[in-house]
C-alpha cells in the first residue's frame, strides 16, 4: 500500500524548484538596484561647485564752460544776459560806420572731465540790433589784438554776421581744462538812427566730447 505521504515530497520539491528562480531573480534585482544606487551616490560625491564674481563701478563725467571779460577771473554765467562786455569805445554813443572792439575768453572749468565742442548763437533786443553786424575772432593772447590800433589777426569764426541773424554757428573746440580760448568781438554800426538803442546777447554752448587726457 502506498503511504499517504509518498506523493507529498515531490510536490514540495516542485514548489521549491518554482521558487528558486524567482528568488534568484529577486536577488539579482536587489544586487542590480544596489549597483545603481552605488553609482548614483558616487556621482553625487564627485560634483564640485565654484563661483567667480566681478563688479563694475560707474559714474558720470562733467564739463562746465566759464567766461571772462578780463582774461583773469573766470566764472559761469549760464543764464542770460550773463556778463557785460567792455568795449574799447563807448558802445552806447555809436554813429554810423563806427567799429568797437571787446575781448572775451572761454574755457573749461578746472573740474571738467570731458572735452567740449562750442557753438555760438546771438539774439538782439531793441531796434538798434537790426543795424549792427559783428565779427568774432580767436586770438593768441587776451586783448592784445582787439582794438582799432591793433585789430584782430587770428582765426575768424565769422565776419560781418548780422546781429539779427538766427541759427547756431560752430565756433571752436575746448580740449583741456582751464586752458582758455581768447576771443575778440568786433561790432560795426550800420545805418543806425539817432536815439536807437538795444543789445546783442551771445550764447556760447558746449557739447561734451571725449574724456580729457
Amino acid at each position: 500500500m502506498t503511504s499517504p505521504n509518498a506523493s507529498a515530497a515531490p510536490v514540495a520539491d516542485l514548489e521549491n524548484d518554482d521558487r528558486s528562480p524567482r528568488r534568484r531573480r529577486m536577488a539579482l534585482a536587489l544586487v542590480a538596484g544596489g549597483l545603481v544606487l552605488g553609482v548614483g551616490t558616487a556621482v553625487t560625491l564627485a560634483v564640485w561647485n565654484d563661483s567667480e564674481f566681478v563688479t563694475g563701478a560707474f559714474g558720470a563725467g562733467s564739463f562746465d564752460l566759464e567766461g571772462s571779460t578780463d582774461g583773469v577771473a573766470f566764472s559761469s554765467s549760464p543764464v542770460a544776459p550773463g556778463k557785460t562786455l567792455t568795449f574799447e569805445l563807448d558802445a552806447d554813443t555809436l554813429a554810423p560806420d563806427d567799429v568797437v572792439y571787446a575781448p572775451f575768453a572761454v574755457q573749461l572749468s578746472a573740474a571738467s572731465t570731458n572735452e567740449a565742442a562750442v557753438t555760438v548763437e546771438n539774439a538782439i533786443g531793441g531796434p538798434i540790433g537790426d543795424d549792427l553786424t559783428y565779427s568774432l575772432w580767436v586770438e593768441d593772447a587776451f586783448g592784445a589784438t582787439c582794438s582799432a590800433a591793433t585789430p584782430p589777426s587770428g582765426t575768424a569764426v565769422f565776419v560781418d554776421r548780422a546781429a539779427g541773424a538766427t541759427g547756431v554757428v560752430d565756433a571752436f573746440e575746448l580740449d583741456a581744462a582751464a586752458d582758455p580760448v581768447n576771443l575778440c568781438f568786433v561790432v560795426t554800426a550800420g545805418d543806425i538812427a539817432q536815439g536807437e538803442d538795444g543789445t546783442i546777447t551771445w550764447e556760447f554752448a558746449g557739447t561734451s566730447g571725449d574724456p580729457l587726457p
